[in-house]
């Protein structure tokens, strides 16, 4: 007998109509746990053996999972582990920020195979997607020297840029109101041929959690994401919540004191934004990155006053998250060097009492994430993986 660990998977159907359902949760139960054999597969999904039997045969024909060599353990009944197929599918990311853009092509377990940046005038969309069209060109060629069938499988683009999107006051500058009134999804799908889809820049840092960082295998985790605004990534019963209106996890606008005069949001104060502005510095400056690990490291007496203001005001969010939502962990992701990020996490504790603060907890209140600048392009990537191939319960419901 082979291994009988748990294995991470959502469950599968045997209702008819489904298969669609099953396939992604098979592809995501071994995108989780690396390789798992038929009879590892219909233990873990739910599924009858002839099903799961059916659907790996259908994934091998389309180039999404390969069988590996067969395990002999023991005297028990020998058995063949598959796995995915990394170059079974691909998937273009794009970061939109004020003064940047960024592109990256991942494969189907969301390593990076090409990526590309450029500097993006402020607040002139139509100049700005020029030059995010001539990246993602470039990031597609990069692919093509690497796979002949990427273009084939390439699955779509994802784009991942500040939010909240459609209110009324869309004069603020810190929601990038010309970007936001540009036909910015319908010119990019034109000139890239792909479908093209939106989420804020917290959603796609979460995504990346979860894909490749701390939130990986979590059902329950929220990614406060401390950029150049603040958001948070919502991660809720093992999937991205994006809300009515794909605004959810703005706590960025969240006032600090009672509405009216005087009342000023979270991002404001407590943001890379509001840093920059605090050191005097330019945010589109191309070494602004290594400028602030620089000052971090140093202990810069201004970099240490901002923390400490900044985790004044971070706490707080951390006890409305963990409160409204009751997460197993908050991960602090930053778009800031992992120098200053881990100074502000230090800053945060200890934290303010909340319904988290309980005996026996497997995983902490709080937690450093990914701080890799480009964490947010891989998420936005993940997001058309995810559309092609992640479960989805509605598929069930619809189909019920």
């Amino acid at each position: 007998m082979h291994d009988i660990s748990p294995i991470r998977a959502k469950s599968g159907t045997n209702q008819e109509g489904t298969s669609a359902h099953n396939r992604r949760v098979m592809i995501e139960a071994l995108r989780l746990n690396g390789q798992l054999s038929r009879a590892d597969l219909a233990r873990a999904t739910q599924l009858t053996k002839q099903a799961v039997s059916n659907i790996i045969e259908d994934l091998e024909r389309d180039g999404l999972v390969v069988a590996l060599n067969t395990v002999r353990k023991g005297r028990g009944q020998p058995f063949t582990p598959y796995r995915l197929v990394p170059e079974g599918a691909f998937a273009v990311g794009l970061q939109i920020d004020r003064h940047l853009g960024r592109v990256v092509v991942v494969d189907l377990i969301g390593k990076v195979m090409a990526r590309a940046e450029a500097n993006l005038p402020f607040d002139e969309p139509s100049a700005g997607v020029e030059i995010i069209l001539d990246l993602v060109a470039r990031a597609r060629h990069e692919l093509a020297g690497i796979s002949a069938q990427s273009e084939r499988r390439l699955v779509g683009l994802g784009v991942a840029m500040p939010g909240p999107f459609g209110l009324n006051n869309s004069d603020d500058k810190w929601m990038m109101p010309a970007w936001q009134q540009f036909p910015l999804l319908e010119a990019l799908a034109a000139g890239t041929g792909l479908d093209v889809g939106l989420q804020n820049d917290a959603a796609a840092c979460a995504t990346a959690e979860r894909i490749v960082g701390a939130a990986h295998g979590i059902d329950h985790a929220v990614c406060l994401y401390v950029g150049y605004g603040i958001g948070a990534g919502l991660i809720l019963n093992g999937e991205l919540y994006t809300g009515g209106n794909g605004n959810a996890g703005e706590i960025g606008l969240a006032l600090l004191s009672p509405a009216g005069p005087g009342s000023t949001p979270l991002e404001h104060r407590a943001s890379l934004a509001s840093l920059y502005q605090h050191l005097g510095l330019n945010p589109a400056d191309a070494q602004l990155y290594e400028r602030l690990d620089t000052l971090a490291l140093a202990d810069d007496p201004k970099v240490a006053a901002w923390v400490e203001a900044a985790a004044h005001d971070l706490r707080w969010s951390v006890h409305l998250i963990e409160t409204m939502l009751d997460p197993q962990t908050v991960i602090l992701t930053s778009g800031a060097p992992a120098s200053l990020a881990r100074r502000l996490l230090q800053a945060m504790h200890p934290l303010l009492p909340s319904i988290a603060d309980r005996p026996g907890r497997r995983l902490p209140r709080l937690q450093l994430g990914i701080t890799d600048p480009w964490a947010i392009a891989v998420g936005a990537a993940a997001e058309p993986i995810g559309r092609a191939f992640d479960p989805r319960f509605s598929a069930i419901l619809k189909a019920g």
